[in-house]
Protein backbone atom coordinates (compact mmCIF):
# COMPACT_ATOMS: atom_id res chain seq x y z
CA UNK A 1 0.00 0.00 0.00
CA UNK A 2 1.63 3.17 -1.17
CA UNK A 3 2.14 5.85 1.39
CA UNK A 4 0.18 8.91 0.66
CA UNK A 5 2.32 12.02 1.03
CA UNK A 6 0.49 14.73 2.76
CA UNK A 7 1.35 18.28 1.81
CA UNK A 8 0.94 20.68 4.71
CA UNK A 9 -1.70 23.18 4.03
CA UNK A 10 -0.49 26.78 3.70
CA UNK A 11 -1.56 28.91 6.60
CA UNK A 12 -4.26 31.28 5.75
CA UNK A 13 -2.95 34.79 5.28
CA UNK A 14 -4.03 37.12 7.94
CA UNK A 15 -6.43 39.61 6.63
CA UNK A 16 -5.25 43.13 7.08
CA UNK A 17 -8.02 45.34 8.14
CA UNK A 18 -7.94 48.66 6.52
CA UNK A 19 -9.46 51.53 8.36
CA UNK A 20 -12.88 52.28 7.07
CA UNK A 21 -13.56 55.54 5.32
CA UNK A 22 -15.77 56.60 8.22
CA UNK A 23 -12.97 56.19 10.79
CA UNK A 24 -10.50 57.94 8.48
CA UNK A 25 -12.85 60.90 8.10
CA UNK A 26 -13.45 60.99 11.86
CA UNK A 27 -9.71 60.96 12.56
CA UNK A 28 -9.16 63.74 10.01
CA UNK A 29 -11.91 65.87 11.53
CA UNK A 30 -10.53 65.32 15.02
CA UNK A 31 -7.02 66.24 13.94
CA UNK A 32 -7.96 69.37 12.05
CA UNK A 33 -10.41 70.37 14.76
CA UNK A 34 -7.65 70.16 17.37
CA UNK A 35 -5.34 72.23 15.18
CA UNK A 36 -8.09 74.81 14.66
CA UNK A 37 -8.70 75.09 18.41
CA UNK A 38 -4.97 75.51 19.07
CA UNK A 39 -4.73 78.24 16.42
CA UNK A 40 -7.73 80.02 17.88
CA UNK A 41 -6.22 79.90 21.37
CA UNK A 42 -3.02 81.50 20.05
CA UNK A 43 -4.27 83.90 17.37
CA UNK A 44 -7.42 85.33 18.96
CA UNK A 45 -5.61 86.98 21.93
CA UNK A 46 -2.96 88.34 19.57
CA UNK A 47 -5.60 89.70 17.21
CA UNK A 48 -7.42 91.27 20.15
CA UNK A 49 -4.16 92.91 21.27
CA UNK A 50 -3.47 94.38 17.83
CA UNK A 51 -7.05 95.49 17.19
CA UNK A 52 -7.37 97.16 20.60
CA UNK A 53 -4.26 99.21 19.93
CA UNK A 54 -6.10 100.81 16.99
CA UNK A 55 -9.45 101.34 18.73
CA UNK A 56 -10.87 104.51 20.18
CA UNK A 57 -11.77 104.70 23.83
CA UNK A 58 -15.48 104.39 23.10
CA UNK A 59 -14.79 101.12 21.23
CA UNK A 60 -12.51 99.27 23.67
CA UNK A 61 -14.66 100.32 26.65
CA UNK A 62 -17.93 99.32 24.97
CA UNK A 63 -20.17 96.74 26.67
CA UNK A 64 -20.28 94.21 25.14
CA UNK A 65 -16.78 94.73 23.66
CA UNK A 66 -16.53 95.20 19.93
CA UNK A 67 -14.37 92.54 18.33
CA UNK A 68 -13.76 94.35 15.04
CA UNK A 69 -12.39 97.84 14.62
CA UNK A 70 -14.90 100.23 13.08
CA UNK A 71 -12.97 103.51 13.24
CA UNK A 72 -9.20 103.11 13.20
CA UNK A 73 -7.00 105.50 15.14
CA UNK A 74 -3.27 105.84 15.85
CA UNK A 75 -3.74 107.88 19.00
CA UNK A 76 -2.32 105.15 21.22
CA UNK A 77 0.85 104.84 19.13
CA UNK A 78 1.23 108.61 18.83
CA UNK A 79 1.00 109.05 22.59
CA UNK A 80 3.34 106.13 23.17
CA UNK A 81 6.07 107.28 20.79
CA UNK A 82 5.83 110.86 22.00
CA UNK A 83 7.52 109.70 25.20
CA UNK A 84 11.21 110.52 25.06
CA UNK A 85 12.20 107.63 27.31
CA UNK A 86 10.65 104.79 25.28
CA UNK A 87 13.80 104.29 23.21
CA UNK A 88 15.89 104.10 26.38
CA UNK A 89 13.67 101.41 27.90
CA UNK A 90 13.63 99.48 24.63
CA UNK A 91 17.44 99.58 24.59
CA UNK A 92 17.46 98.30 28.18
CA UNK A 93 15.43 95.25 27.15
CA UNK A 94 17.67 94.56 24.16
CA UNK A 95 20.94 94.89 26.10
CA UNK A 96 19.76 92.85 29.07
CA UNK A 97 18.31 90.10 26.87
CA UNK A 98 21.35 89.78 24.60
CA UNK A 99 23.91 89.93 27.41
CA UNK A 100 22.14 87.48 29.72
CA UNK A 101 21.45 85.07 26.85
CA UNK A 102 25.09 85.14 25.70
CA UNK A 103 26.37 84.52 29.23
CA UNK A 104 23.84 81.77 29.97
CA UNK A 105 24.49 79.92 26.69
CA UNK A 106 28.28 80.21 27.02
CA UNK A 107 28.50 79.09 30.64
CA UNK A 108 25.70 76.56 30.26
CA UNK A 109 27.30 74.94 27.21
CA UNK A 110 30.60 74.52 29.05
CA UNK A 111 28.84 72.96 32.04
CA UNK A 112 26.66 70.73 29.87
CA UNK A 113 29.64 69.47 27.86
CA UNK A 114 31.50 68.68 31.08
CA UNK A 115 28.55 66.70 32.45
CA UNK A 116 27.97 64.93 29.13
CA UNK A 117 31.60 63.78 28.87
CA UNK A 118 32.43 63.42 32.58
CA UNK A 119 33.45 59.94 33.68
CA UNK A 120 31.09 59.89 36.61
CA UNK A 121 28.68 57.18 37.73
CA UNK A 122 25.42 57.45 35.84
CA UNK A 123 23.40 58.12 38.99
CA UNK A 124 25.71 60.92 40.09
CA UNK A 125 25.73 62.48 36.63
CA UNK A 126 21.95 62.37 36.45
CA UNK A 127 21.63 63.73 39.99
CA UNK A 128 23.76 66.77 39.14
CA UNK A 129 21.71 67.49 36.02
CA UNK A 130 18.43 67.06 37.92
CA UNK A 131 19.66 69.32 40.73
CA UNK A 132 20.28 72.08 38.19
CA UNK A 133 16.80 71.65 36.74
CA UNK A 134 15.35 71.66 40.26
CA UNK A 135 16.34 75.31 40.64
CA UNK A 136 13.78 76.18 37.95
CA UNK A 137 10.94 74.23 39.59
CA UNK A 138 10.30 76.43 42.62
CA UNK A 139 8.46 79.75 42.21
CA UNK A 140 10.67 82.71 41.37
CA UNK A 141 8.97 84.78 44.06
CA UNK A 142 10.57 82.48 46.66
CA UNK A 143 14.00 83.93 45.82
CA UNK A 144 12.90 87.50 45.10
CA UNK A 145 13.83 88.91 48.53
CA UNK A 146 17.27 87.17 48.70
CA UNK A 147 18.09 88.41 45.20
CA UNK A 148 17.00 91.93 46.14
CA UNK A 149 19.24 91.91 49.24
CA UNK A 150 22.22 90.56 47.29
CA UNK A 151 21.83 93.10 44.49
CA UNK A 152 21.40 95.89 47.04
CA UNK A 153 24.56 94.90 48.91
CA UNK A 154 26.43 94.84 45.61
CA UNK A 155 25.10 98.36 44.90
CA UNK A 156 23.65 97.27 41.57
CA UNK A 157 20.04 98.33 42.07
CA UNK A 158 18.48 100.07 39.07
CA UNK A 159 21.31 98.99 36.76
CA UNK A 160 21.36 96.72 33.75
CA UNK A 161 23.93 94.51 35.44
CA UNK A 162 21.40 93.62 38.14
CA UNK A 163 19.06 92.12 35.54
CA UNK A 164 21.86 90.55 33.51
CA UNK A 165 23.23 88.69 36.54
CA UNK A 166 19.75 87.61 37.67
CA UNK A 167 18.55 86.42 34.27
CA UNK A 168 21.82 84.56 33.66
CA UNK A 169 21.45 82.74 36.97
CA UNK A 170 17.87 81.72 36.19
CA UNK A 171 18.48 80.69 32.57
CA UNK A 172 21.68 78.79 33.30
CA UNK A 173 20.02 75.57 34.60
CA UNK A 174 17.61 75.65 31.65
CA UNK A 175 20.50 75.87 29.18
CA UNK A 176 22.49 73.12 30.92
CA UNK A 177 19.54 70.74 30.94
CA UNK A 178 18.83 71.25 27.23
CA UNK A 179 22.43 71.12 26.03
CA UNK A 180 23.31 67.92 27.93
CA UNK A 181 20.94 65.94 25.73
CA UNK A 182 22.32 67.51 22.57
CA UNK A 183 25.98 66.95 23.48
CA UNK A 184 25.31 63.31 24.36
CA UNK A 185 24.09 62.78 20.79
CA UNK A 186 27.44 63.89 19.33
CA UNK A 187 29.39 60.71 18.43
CA UNK A 188 32.31 60.22 20.79
CA UNK A 189 34.29 58.67 17.90
CA UNK A 190 34.72 62.12 16.38
CA UNK A 191 36.42 63.37 19.51
CA UNK A 192 38.60 60.27 19.76
CA UNK A 193 39.77 60.86 16.20
CA UNK A 194 40.56 64.46 17.10
CA UNK A 195 42.53 63.28 20.14
CA UNK A 196 44.69 61.15 17.86
CA UNK A 197 45.42 64.29 15.83
CA UNK A 198 46.55 66.03 19.01
CA UNK A 199 43.48 68.16 19.79
CA UNK A 200 42.98 69.09 23.41
CA UNK A 201 39.67 69.28 25.25
CA UNK A 202 39.12 72.96 24.37
CA UNK A 203 39.91 72.40 20.69
CA UNK A 204 37.57 69.40 20.52
CA UNK A 205 34.81 71.46 22.13
CA UNK A 206 35.18 74.53 19.91
CA UNK A 207 36.10 72.89 16.59
CA UNK A 208 34.01 69.71 16.63
CA UNK A 209 31.24 69.68 19.21
CA UNK A 210 30.01 73.25 18.89
CA UNK A 211 29.78 73.31 15.06
CA UNK A 212 27.82 70.05 15.09
CA UNK A 213 25.52 71.36 17.84
CA UNK A 214 24.96 74.71 16.12
CA UNK A 215 21.18 74.30 15.62
CA UNK A 216 20.80 73.19 19.24
CA UNK A 217 22.70 76.26 20.44
CA UNK A 218 20.47 78.53 18.35
CA UNK A 219 17.29 76.88 19.68
CA UNK A 220 18.48 77.15 23.27
CA UNK A 221 19.51 80.78 22.78
CA UNK A 222 16.11 81.65 21.30
CA UNK A 223 14.19 80.11 24.21
CA UNK A 224 16.48 81.79 26.75
CA UNK A 225 16.11 85.16 25.03
CA UNK A 226 12.32 84.89 25.08
CA UNK A 227 12.36 84.13 28.81
CA UNK A 228 14.60 87.12 29.49
CA UNK A 229 12.68 89.48 27.18
CA UNK A 230 9.33 88.79 28.85
CA UNK A 231 10.50 88.59 32.49
CA UNK A 232 8.65 90.98 34.80
CA UNK A 233 9.03 90.03 38.48
CA UNK A 234 12.73 90.75 38.96
CA UNK A 235 12.65 93.64 36.52
CA UNK A 236 10.08 95.46 38.63
CA UNK A 237 11.86 94.63 41.90
CA UNK A 238 15.45 95.46 40.92
CA UNK A 239 14.86 98.60 38.84
CA UNK A 240 13.45 102.02 39.52
CA UNK A 241 13.78 104.48 36.63
CA UNK A 242 16.99 104.03 34.64
CA UNK A 243 17.10 100.26 34.02
CA UNK A 244 13.39 99.56 33.51
CA UNK A 245 12.50 97.17 30.71
CA UNK A 246 9.44 97.14 28.47
CA UNK A 247 7.29 94.79 30.64
CA UNK A 248 7.77 97.16 33.59
CA UNK A 249 6.87 100.15 31.45
CA UNK A 250 3.75 98.33 30.28
CA UNK A 251 2.63 97.78 33.86
CA UNK A 252 2.94 101.52 34.43
CA UNK A 253 -0.14 102.10 32.29
CA UNK A 254 -2.26 100.72 35.13
CA UNK A 255 -3.01 103.96 36.96
CA UNK A 256 -5.34 105.10 39.71
CA UNK A 257 -7.58 106.62 37.05
CA UNK A 258 -7.92 103.34 35.19
CA UNK A 259 -6.07 101.34 32.59
CA UNK A 260 -4.73 103.11 29.51
CA UNK A 261 -5.70 100.32 27.16
CA UNK A 262 -4.68 102.06 23.93
CA UNK A 263 -1.12 102.77 25.07
CA UNK A 264 -0.75 99.45 26.87
CA UNK A 265 -1.79 97.42 23.83
CA UNK A 266 0.31 99.60 21.53
CA UNK A 267 3.36 98.88 23.67
CA UNK A 268 2.36 95.21 23.71
CA UNK A 269 2.50 95.16 19.90
CA UNK A 270 5.87 96.93 19.96
CA UNK A 271 7.16 94.39 22.49
CA UNK A 272 5.90 91.31 20.65
CA UNK A 273 6.92 92.41 17.16
CA UNK A 274 10.75 92.09 17.50
CA UNK A 275 10.47 88.63 19.07
CA UNK A 276 7.99 87.53 16.40
CA UNK A 277 10.18 88.71 13.52
CA UNK A 278 13.27 87.15 15.10
CA UNK A 279 11.51 83.82 15.62
CA UNK A 280 10.29 83.78 12.01
CA UNK A 281 13.80 84.57 10.76
CA UNK A 282 15.43 81.69 12.64
CA UNK A 283 12.50 79.29 12.51
CA UNK A 284 14.35 76.60 10.58
CA UNK A 285 17.21 76.62 13.08
CA UNK A 286 14.74 76.40 15.94
CA UNK A 287 13.01 73.35 14.45
CA UNK A 288 16.32 71.65 13.63
CA UNK A 289 17.64 72.32 17.11
CA UNK A 290 14.56 70.99 18.91
CA UNK A 291 14.49 67.81 16.78
CA UNK A 292 18.24 67.17 16.91
CA UNK A 293 18.81 63.60 18.06
CA UNK A 294 15.13 62.72 17.92
CA UNK A 295 15.76 60.12 15.18
CA UNK A 296 18.56 57.59 15.55
CA UNK A 297 19.89 55.60 12.65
Amino acid sequence: MAAVSSVPARPAARSRRRPSSVSAVSWGLLRWGTIALALLAVLVPFFWLVSTSFKREVDYLADPPRFLVENWTLAGYETLFSRNDLGHFFLNSVVVTLASTALAVTLGSLAAYTLARARLPFKLNGALAFWMLLTRMYPAIATAIPYFLIIRDLQLLDTRWALIVTYTAFNLPFVVWLMIGFFEEVPAELERAAMIDGCGAWQRFTRIVLPISGPALVATAILSAILAWNEFLFAVMLTRTEAKTLPVVMAGFITDKGMLWDQMTALGVVTVLPVLLFALAVQRYLVRGLTLGAVKE
